[in-house]
């Protein structure tokens, strides 16, 4: 704990995360509390950011939940006062809450396509300019955007989830520009397969976990922890020359597939 802390360059700087109420935003936030920084969760859940929140203070750490939508500017502003009257002037930013709303692109709702790039890209700028302000006066800060795998490749029947994210990429690259000569890093994670609370329910289907894990390099599926390392390192100080990048966390997963690729007497991935 006190290396990793050491390690990390965070103790006592202010992180925080959004969709921190359970899954990835919640193993980020539990990852920067073990680096000793102090840690704001905002959600719309509170109950659920404040379980989180309560969980980090019991383990020593300084943490606060904030009701959020993100998707609101006025929200957001208050949230980003609360956090600087409660917790200093914010140094790292995560941004991580989403939604996915299913359907073909020839068959999403209209109310459901703006409804996800509303939260998944335009809060995701609502958010980062809002935290990111006080960090280009400071002249130091950092930026983190999960994003996804599906960022990079089509999925079907995802709606507007994958373009959404293919957006966040493009809008972190110009974040770093255009915010980089101030000090302000933008950087995204892209997970692949994570076990969620909203997955979990999947994981139940006998078989279902070995075939996902068969398409993964590390022959695994990811957990919160995965991603939540991978951030807390961007956020930290460590990363200082770290800037614009787009991290692939997917077990290899995005390089297995000349092996998914039928050869008889040669596969050793699963085959549906």
């Amino acid at each position: 704990m006190n290396e990793q802390k050491h390690w990390l360059g965070l103790q006592e700087r202010v992180c925080v995360v959004t969709g921190a109420a359970s899954g990835i935003g919640a193993g980020i936030a539990q990852a920067l509390a073990d680096a000793g920084a102090k840690v704001a969760l905002l959600d719309r859940n509170l109950e659920g950011s404040q379980a989180v929140a309560a969980k980090l203070t019991a383990q020593g750490a300084t943490a606060i939940s904030i009701a959020c939508d993100t998707t609101q500017e006025s929200q957001v502003k208050a949230a980003a006062q609360r956090v600087a009257d409660e917790l200093g002037t914010c140094y790292a930013f995560i941004n991580n809450a989403g939604l996915l709303r299913s359907g073909g692109l020839d068959e999403v709702s209209l109310d459901d396509w703006n409804h996800v790039l509303n939260v998944n890209l335009t809060g995701y700028l609502l958010c980062a300019r809002t935290f990111a302000k006080p960090m280009r006066e400071a002249g130091v800060g950092a930026l983190v955007h999960i994003a996804s795998i599906a960022s990079m490749f089509p999925q079907t029947s995802s709606g507007a989830y994958s373009a959404s994210k293919a957006g966040v990429l493009l809008m972190s690259r110009q974040m770093a520009v255009e915010w980089g000569p101030q000090g302000v890093r933008s950087n995204a994670v892209c997970p692949g397969m994570i076990r969620t609370p909203l997955s979990a329910k999947f994981y139940e289907e006998p078989g279902f976990e070995a075939k996902r894990a068969a398409v993964t390099a590390s022959r695994r599926v990811g957990e919160p922890q995965d991603i939540a390392d991978v951030a807390a390192f961007l956020a930290s100080p460590r990363a200082a020359y770290v800037n614009a990048a787009e991290l692939v966390v997917d077990g290899g997963m995005s390089s297995m597939l000349m092996d998914m690729v039928p050869r008889p007497g040669f596969n050793k991935t699963v085959q549906n």
